[in-house]
């Protein structure tokens, strides 16, 4: 678990995949990629066609998805505050399907884009196009012909007394580009893996590793890859990046001194076993692998 540091922080071919991971006896679909073409770029989400994500039958539901209405009301950026991993928004919802199917995309803003915790309210916030500490490129959970609902970082509240747990917004698909996922990350807590899943099949990264103590636990569900970035301060990571993430603690407000503790993948020297701050601890091949990784790659985390 660990802070970043204000004064430092500063192409595979699409395709496509359903992965299907049984943890625990209970069927986790862990994201379904689109197809595309070697060489596509960003697409605006307004253009581009809908994309039917598989599900098991496990989690598949029998009512139709609500498509909500366009909304093309101008809105004054200057006037919401941004959301990145520093704020907390009361009204921001966190995700209330950790373990549910992605669309496989995604979404970067245009440029500022207005967030909404519902598509027919008003805007909480807004996801600049470039931020300094990451964040902006967020994978897609939902698709609708006018929205997109997408993992974000930030918190609605800070623990104790609030909840710290992965967000989620809405943006408008007139206002992102959507890009396909190329790979996405499992981690078992219980058996003590970590795989790169891609086109090219799963690649397992590490075969053990520390996580956090029943303290300071890490938390388990959907999130991705919001930055990664070398920190010389932090001497114990041996020069290796931190591979921060879009999910914080469950239960500390904020980690040495500062004022966000958010979950990481990184080197440290004792790295099996329940006995971290909620970060997961790697050998340096594991963490350099994972720094290979580009932003808002899915990570999905099971106990």
């Amino acid at each position: 678990m660990h802070t970043p540091r204000r004064a430092r922080l500063g192409d595979i071919a699409p395709w496509a995949v359903t992965a299907l991971a049984v943890i625990g006896g209970v069927a986790v679909a862990a994201v379904a990629a689109v197809v595309g073409v070697a060489g596509d770029g960003p697409v605006r989400a307004a253009d581009a066609a809908a994309v039917a994500v598989p599900r098991p039958p496990e989690t598949a539901s029998t009512a139709p998805p609500t498509d909500a209405p366009a909304n093309a009301t101008p809105y004054d950026i200057a006037a919401l505050p941004q959301i990145d991993v520093w704020s907390v928004t009361p009204g921001i919802p966190v995700d209330d399907a950790p373990f549910a199917p992605m669309t496989g995309e995604l979404a970067r803003p245009l440029t500022a884009a207005p967030i909404f915790a519902d598509p027919t309210g008003q805007p909480l916030g807004y996801l600049p196009r470039d931020a300094a500490y990451g964040g902006t490129v967020v994978p897609v959970v939902e698709r609708q012909p006018h929205w997109v609902k997408v993992l974000l970082a930030g918190r609605q509240g800070l623990p104790p007394d609030g909840n710290p747990a992965q967000t989620v917004g809405w943006l408008r698909a007139a206002d992102v580009e959507l890009t396909p996922v190329t790979a996405y990350v499992e981690v078992h807590l219980a058996s003590h893996t970590i795989d790169i899943v891609s086109a090219s099949g799963v690649e397992r990264v590490a075969s053990d590793f520390a996580w956090g103590k029943p303290s300071t636990p890490t938390p388990v569900g959907r999130t991705f890859v919001m930055l990664t970035r070398v920190v010389p301060e932090f001497a114990y990571t041996q020069g290796h990046p931190l591979v921060y993430l879009g999910v914080q603690s469950a239960t500390m407000a904020g980690f040495d001194g500062g004022t966000v503790a958010v979950t990481a993948f990184h080197y440290y020297r004792e790295r099996s076993g329940a006995n971290s701050f909620g970060c997961i601890y790697l050998d340096g091949p594991a963490t350099d692998r994972l720094a290979q990784l580009p932003a808002g790659t899915p990570v999905i985390i099971s106990s």
